[in-house]
């Protein structure tokens, strides 16, 4: 598949409370909770926290009665502080029980997320993903059959094993595995199909730990199929280790076309927090030119010329500045997201880069004498001097963006 950025796989698009997935719609960047479903008030707040950090879609563990029973409770607390962000229920092995036993649940959802490998065995299986899909029917919910490699079907994985042993022209043990991720979720959309959910109500995902796998198997689902797929390397890890994989992963098959929404599954440090993984998302979409979520900062990495800290300083304060205000600026202004900064440490590469910026700040290098000038929209506007270049070059940022961009 040769598909660049703009070159996007054209797959059945799926509207998800007024989220559209696929198509040839912006890909979404959602998440998932790490708190206990039952706590009502723990599960809203980081919700609330995501969806302010950009997560358009938020998922939940749905394991238990008391999980089921806090759902509506969620989705109208949230309603109260004014969070409408779509709310899609995780659910294994009881799903079919706790959502008819729930309708309030069901009813609350905006998706549900159902696991082939683990929605019933043997001849519970059809049965029990029936009843869920009947239910998605009953409410008009979509539904995201997202199989893993950890939860495999383990009937479909040892035929197409047994059949591989057996055949002619046999592949490695790797393959087979692929090949199984691909038809568990194929077999089940069209299961979902025949009972009457259309392929716009229908998600497709396959999460494995390994970045080439992940890839392996998107390039089979993209080809053999026009769902609209979900994208995440699952167990991905913690920190740069988690970061690296995803982005490796993930930047490799959206630069193909392939990829519909996406969620980066990083571990959390002990207390940390989970809005990290959203901003992760943002960044990758961001860094690719698929998206623009905040006003991008461009800095040079400083070497033997920059042998102080000023300008790191400033591009730290920058950087931060620019995050603060992030909130204040969405309500304010429209298309602010696509703003360049500069600010780069030395007269090498400094000015030119400082010109390729909307608006950018070069230092002069060694010792970083406290004068700077300032470019916009490719020409110098101004030198800024003394110890409050900071302070100066932040409120012709503020400027710019109220002279530049649309107030809503």
């Amino acid at each position: 598949m040769e598909n660049g950025p703009l070159m996007r796989r054209r797959s059945m698009p799926v509207n998800i409370d007024g989220i559209c997935v696929g198509g040839l719609a912006p890909i979404v960047v959602q998440s998932m909770t790490n708190t206990d479903t039952a706590d009502v008030a723990g599960t809203v707040d980081q919700i609330e926290a995501l969806a302010k950090a950009g997560s358009e879609i938020v998922r939940v563990t749905v394991d238990r009665a008391e999980a089921a029973i806090a759902v509506p409770h969620i989705r109208d607390a949230l309603a109260k502080r004014g969070c409408d962000v779509p709310i899609v229920g995780d659910f294994h092995y009881i799903g079919h029980k706790l959502l008819s036993d729930h309708p309030a649940c069901a009813e609350a959802l905006a998706k549900y997320r159902i696991n082939p490998g683990n929605v019933g065995f043997r001849e519970k299986r059809d049965r029990q993903f029936s009843a869920m899909v009947e239910i998605a029917l009953e409410y008009n919910k979509p539904i995201r059959i997202g199989v893993n490699w950890g939860s495999l079907d383990q009937e479909l994985l040892t035929r197409l094993m047994n059949e591989n042993a057996v055949s002619a022209t046999p592949v490695d043990a790797q393959q087979v595995m692929w090949e199984a991720l691909v038809q568990s979720a194929l077999i089940s959309a069209t299961r979902a199909e025949e009972i009457g959910l259309g392929a716009d109500r229908i998600i497709l995902s396959a999460k494995v730990s390994q970045v080439q796998d992940l890839i392996a198997v998107y390039r089979m689902l993209a080809a053999r199929s026009s769902y609209a797929l979900h994208l995440g390397l699952t167990e991905a890890g913690m920190g740069s280790r988690g970061i690296v994989a995803s982005t490796a992963a993930l930047s490799v098959l959206l630069q193909e076309g392939i990829g519909d929404t996406i969620r980066i599954s990083l571990t959390p440090e002990p207390g940390g927090d989970r809005v990290r993984e959203v901003l992760v998302a943002q960044e990758i979409l961001q860094t690719m030119g698929l998206r623009s979520f905040m006003p991008s900062v461009v800095a040079c990495p400083g070497c033997g010329r920059t042998t102080s800290t000023v300008f790191q300083e400033l591009a730290q304060q920058i950087t931060v500045h620019v995050q603060t205000n992030l909130p204040k600026w969405r309500d304010k202004y429209h298309g602010f997201e696509t703003l360049k900064l500069a600010v780069m440490g030395c007269i090498v590469n400094g000015p030119g880069e400082s010109k390729h910026a909307d608006i950018g700040i070069s230092l002069p290098g060694t010792g970083e004498e406290p004068v700077a000038p300032v470019f916009v929209d490719g020409k110098k506007f101004k030198t800024l001097r003394g110890p409050k270049i900071a302070e100066e070059f932040t409120a012709l940022v503020d400027s710019y963006i109220a002279e530049n961009y649309k107030m809503k």
